[in-house]
């Protein structure tokens, strides 16, 4: 074996070309669509968990807040079958790579925060200052939550890279 200690971290390749997008497309073929009027077991059961995992998700929310169910239920099932095919041996988890990681999180924060922002201006920037909080230490205090707000998908995707990778 010639490899060193970061040859897990690096991007696979098909025949020297990159093998991330045939590999991000595959689960695409596991989830089968029926144009009849009755399902077969397989479709019947995704549709099932799908409901469930939706109805589990968006109890909470209200209708401004289940707007964003599509979007989300889209992305649990990506990454579940990316995760579960990441299971096959000699498969590759596109999950591992950070890239792929920041590339889910950074639009999915902003979006929220973009949200929020336009929303609920007033408790978004609540959020940037904790109740009872002594005068002076009001500009440094705005200046650290602001800084960390930025920071939170960098630090989740890193997160869930290296638990995947782990």
């Amino acid at each position: 074996m010639n490899e060193n200690l970061f040859a897990s971290f690096a991007a696979p390749t098909i025949l020297g070309l990159p093998a991330a997008v045939p590999i991000i497309l595959f689960p695409s073929l596991l989830i089968p669509t029926s144009k009849y009027l009755i399902n077969n077991r397989l479709i019947t059961t995704q549709q099932w968990l799908i409901q469930l995992t939706l109805k589990q998700m968006m109890t909470l929310h209200n209708t401004k807040g289940r707007t964003w169910s599509l979007m989300l239920i889209s992305l649990i099932i990506f990454i579940a079958t990316t995760n579960l095919l990441g299971l096959l041996p000699h498969s590759f988890t596109p999950t591992t790579q950070l890239s792929m990681n920041l590339a889910m999180a950074i639009p999915l924060w902003a979006g929220t925060v973009a949200t929020g922002l336009r929303l609920k201006t007033k408790n978004t920037l609540a959020h940037l200052l904790p109740q009872g909080t002594p005068t002076p230490l009001i500009p440094m205090l705005i200046i650290i939550e602001t800084i960390s707000l930025f920071i939170q998908p960098m630090a989740l995707a890193v997160r869930l890279t290296a638990n995947i990778t782990a």
